[in-house]
């Protein structure tokens, strides 16, 4: 072989891998994101945007250099999240963003190889979905909300703001991964203040509808509903139902108490998919979700809804209010 022959064989095979490489990463990537609330509401087609907008800023754009799947659940039952979770799995995505413990709990027996970035989870490391925060290790990293013991926050304040509450209905999904580990901890707070708690798992409007009927006969009652899909889909319905029977009620984010529950306090439920954009434009640059550490929640908010305490009879004492970052007449 002549020499300059097997130079340019030798350097022709040099660039095979970067042509390659080329070729792969001018490739469409495929981003599948399941967002609870539903299709028609309007807080999860914000997230929906926020996501959408976070990553155009981080320069993918839809159906240019990545295609953007956006899911949403109809019925939030144990069996749509089940065939989600299938479906989801099915796409093979490059990366797949999820809303919640129930999918990402189906998500995870299902595979064990797609990069799963999770939004609005409590404790993923109690549930099996990663070995540490700081090193998850497997397929699965993402954004925590609060911790379990953050429930026992909620009847707290709910207490500071009617004292003479001594019942409390604790609402969620009945098949929610957390839903002993919240009652636990909202039981070992209520234990000292002299509150009985009621578990009131619940999966449709229907069961909603029957809980509190059947909770609110006995006085000085109040709800705290726990983050569920349950709860974010039929948040009206709860809020319109509570007022009904003059039950105060907390919730976990800002959305809630605009819906006519009394009050909230958590984290802006937009922020997690800013920041899961982030971790995903990292994933499709070559990270692995093994390395990328689960983040949790710093900033939280409590607004109270004065309306809704009018209209229960209620007064907010000055010192909570004083707190509040946001109070809505």
């Amino acid at each position: 072989m002549r020499r300059r022959a097997f130079i340019t064989l030798i350097g022709g095979a040099a660039a095979w891998p970067l042509a390659a490489r080329a070729q792969q990463d001018s490739r469409i990537r495929h981003v599948v994101v399941w967002i609870g609330g539903g299709a028609n509401d309007p807080t999860s087609q914000q997230r929906a945007v926020t996501f959408r907008d976070t990553m155009r800023g981080l320069g993918w754009i839809d159906n240019q250099n990545v295609k953007i799947d956006v899911r949403f659940p109809t019925t939030n039952s144990a069996e749509e999240t089940r065939a989600a979770a299938a479906e989801l799995a099915a796409f093979n995505a490059d990366v797949i963003v999820t809303t919640g413990a129930p999918i990402l709990g189906a998500l995870h027996r299902l595979t064990k190889t797609v990069p799963i970035v999770f939004t609005l989870v409590t404790d993923p490391v109690t549930d099996g979905f990663v070995a540490s925060l700081a090193r998850p290790g497997g397929n699965i990293t993402g954004f925590t909300i609060f911790e379990h013991s953050f429930a026992g926050k909620w009847l707290e304040m709910l207490k500071e703001a009617v004292p003479s509450i001594t019942r409390v209905a604790v609402m969620q999904n009945s098949d929610h991964p957390a839903w002993t580990t919240y009652l636990h901890a909202i039981g070992a707070v209520a234990s000292g203040m002299g509150v009985e708690v009621t578990p009131a798992p619940v999966n449709s409007p229907a069961e909603i509808q029957a809980a509190i009927e059947a909770f609110a006969p006995v006085p000085n009652g109040s709800l705290v509903l726990l983050p569920s899909p349950v709860v974010t889909a039929h948040r009206e319905v709860i809020a319109n139902a509570a007022l009904r029977h003059g039950l105060p009620s907390i919730y976990l984010a800002r959305m809630y108490a605009v819906s006519g529950g009394l009050m909230s306090y958590g984290i802006d439920l937009n922020e997690p998919y800013r920041q899961a954009a982030a971790y995903v434009d990292r994933i499709l640059k070559g990270a692995k979700p093994a390395d990328l550490p689960v983040q949790a929640a710093s900033k939280f908010e409590m607004v109270i809804n004065l309306k809704t305490a009018k209209a229960l009879g209620l007064t907010i004492p000055p010192t909570l209010l004083a707190r509040a970052d946001e109070v809505i007449e």
